[in-house]
């Protein structure tokens, strides 16, 4: 039972990557919607932005995977 809830906890991760990839999308739409001429340098930095986001996001799942294979037997 303590592994199933550890495990969740590590995944929780996945839910603040996936609300900041949201916030950060909804603000680079928008400022591309200001400056179209900079469309291309907010896209490259939106891309690194989410890239990292869910980076963490990967990292909690393995962690729980981990949690998971190591802890349950």
């Amino acid at each position: 039972m303590g592994v199933a809830i550890g495990a969740g906890i590590a995944v929780l991760g996945g839910l603040g990557a996936g609300i900041g990839i949201g916030i950060a999308t909804g603000k680079a739409t928008e400022a591309v919607a200001r400056q179209p001429e900079a469309e291309g340098k907010i896209s490259r930095t939106l891309i690194l932005g989410c890239a990292l986001a869910e980076a963490t996001a990967i990292y909690g799942f393995v962690i729980g995977l981990l949690i998971i294979i190591m802890l349950g037997q």
